[in-house]
């Protein structure tokens, strides 16, 4: 029996809930992304987990990706900006400003992105670029 993209999809998600390293999710996310190259939360997933195995390209590549499905999802902008800042592009502030105005208007993307980024700086505490993004997003 095949799994469905759902189930691969959800599961992927309870595992790295339940602590697994970002590493062994990559290729579950991938398949998602493979089996369905239109669901914008598989690609917003893939690029977060290669965010936090410092694979800043393949993030960039999964972010923009992310971003072109459902350009109104602000952690799809979030990821895309991390990625810029991480591999040195420019361009990144108005994907900052737009998550900015997104999270402004809707209480629940604010919180979601909120978790994301307490998520984030838990499994990975010296990430600079996360750190930074925080700082902009909530403190300026």
């Amino acid at each position: 029996m095949t799994i469905t993209i759902e189930e691969l999809f959800d599961t992927g998600l309870e595992r790295y809930k339940a602590g697994e390293s970002p590493e062994s999710l990559i290729p579950v996310f991938k398949e998602v992304c493979d089996r369905s190259p239109k669901a914008s939360s598989a690609w917003i997933c893939l690029a977060w987990l290669y965010l936090l195995d410092n694979k800043g390209k393949l993030a960039y590549t999964a972010a923009n990706k992310a971003v072109k499905l459902n350009p109104q999802d602000p952690q799809a902008r979030i990821n895309l900006a991390l990625a810029m800042l991480e591999t040195g592009q420019k361009g990144l502030r108005e994907h900052i400003d737009f998550a900015q105005q997104l999270i402004f208007v809707n209480e629940e993307w604010k919180e979601e992105v909120k978790n994301s980024i307490e998520d984030g700086l838990a499994r990975k505490p010296d990430w600079k670029s996360l750190a930074k993004v925080k700082k902009w997003l909530f403190e300026e």
